[in-house]
């Protein structure tokens, strides 16, 4: 389809404005850079307004719209040249708008749905996020989230958003934790800490159990700052930070759950392979970069045209290697769920495995399943050969 119809601009211009609208996505490149934008509808002191971020240059920028206004910035978003794609979700379906540079519009319409709305949230958006469930200002503050003033800063707003998302993952896993009990965490790979603080926040005091944190790397300039976080919050003799090496770093007790956020590469797997090791009752782990599988992945059949393109070949060997891992996991006892743990717009690397213990290891579909996975793309993952000892008894001799 050539150039914007009517018919188009009518139809996202009612999605956006209907009763049953959730969420506007934008990406919108500008030379080399990319431009992503965001609306949602909120309740801002008695009045429905659109509330719009924007992400430039690793700076995000909020403002509230009017309905009138929000109409004009749709119009603008519509008739913009160049290449940008344009997505709506409403409770009814999703549409998606894409403009090629040469100037093609290309549509597409999911199947009816019908999704719960729920009650508009305010503009601070209390509802729902997790470091509102406990006074977290100190620890937003100390961790560089927050200025002086207690507020969230606007280039640190994508970080909030992502640490909000990750602590439902640990409000998901850690609902049969009683109030009260002792409870030890691991942060594989800490970096600056955001994680473990919040963390450990949430858990010790809106969920009321006795946390024992444990952050791990292998940077001394990136342990010392945590630790003087530590100390500054008043929290050192529950949180506590490591300089190691994940694969040689032992526990003095089995771990209720290791976490990883976009751990690069094989350091996700070391951040697994460990937490299986420490017999960790929970796992959550976020990947980032992965390459390892990627010059491995070699295929004469009908995914030759695939494997020509790089980018192609990139992203597929993204989610095979994520399959391995949760394969991987099944086979040695865990229920494993794999999820999108926060909107595209706060990060692209927003996949998670989300790991709890309970079943038998060696169950022979999972088994199964993993093989032929493997074997169809004649690889070895990383993963399996780390795991090895622990793996042989399930895949040694399997079909």
């Amino acid at each position: 389809m050539d150039g914007m119809s009517d018919a188009i601009r009518h139809e996202v211009t009612e999605r956006v404005t209907g009763e049953t609208f959730m969420r506007l996505g934008v990406s919108q490149r500008y030379g080399g850079e990319v431009v992503k934008r965001s609306a949602r509808r909120i309740l801002l002191r008695g009045e429905v307004m659109y509330q719009m971020e924007e992400t430039r240059n690793g700076k995000t920028r909020a403002e509230n719209l009017t309905l009138v206004a929000m109409r004009a910035e749709l119009e603008k978003m519509l008739e913009a040249p160049g290449a940008w794609e344009l997505h709506v979700m409403t409770g009814e379906g999703d549409v998606h708008v894409r403009r090629t540079r040469k100037g093609h519009v290309m549509v597409s319409r999911s199947k009816a749905v019908k999704r719960e709305l729920g009650p508009l949230e305010g503009h601070d958006r209390k509802k729902g996020h997790l470091l509102e469930q406990f006074d977290s200002r100190d620890v937003l503050r100390v961790v560089g989230i927050a200025g002086a003033d207690g507020a969230v800063r606007a280039s640190m707003r994508g970080k909030y958003d992502q640490v909000n998302a990750f602590l439902r993952e640990v409000e998901a896993v850690t609902q049969d934790a009683a109030r009260g009990t002792a409870f030890t965490l691991v942060d594989a790979g800490c970096g600056l800490a955001y994680l473990t603080f919040a963390a450990h926040g949430y858990l010790s005091r809106a969920r009321g159990l006795k946390v024992r944190a444990i952050g791990v790397d292998r940077k001394e300039d990136v342990v010392a700052r945590a630790r003087a976080m530590a100390e500054e919050l008043g929290v050192a003799d529950e949180v506590e930070f490591v300089c190691a090496d994940l694969e040689t770093m032992q526990l003095d007790a089995r771990p209720d759950l290791v976490m990883s956020l976009h751990a690069c590469d094989t350091a996700t797997d070391e951040a697994l392979a460990r937490a299986v090791e420490w017999g960790s009752k929970r796992v959550l782990c976020a990947p980032c970069c992965q390459h390892e599988l990627h010059a491995s992945l070699k295929h004469d059949g009908a995914m030759r045209g695939m494997m020509r393109h790089g980018i192609l070949r990139e992203r597929l060997g993204d989610l095979l290697t994520d399959a391995f891992r949760a394969q991987i996991l099944r086979v040695l006892g865990y229920r494993v769920k794999v999820v999108e743990f926060v909107a595209q717009e706060a990060t692209a690397r927003n996949v998670m495995l989300r790991a709890e213990a309970g079943l038998r290891p060696g169950v022979t579909e999972a088994v199964e399943e993993y093989v032929a996975l493997r074997d169809f793309w004649h690889v070895t993952p990383w993963l399996e050969q780390r795991l090895a000892t622990r793996l042989a008894e399930f895949l040694e001799g399997a079909p």
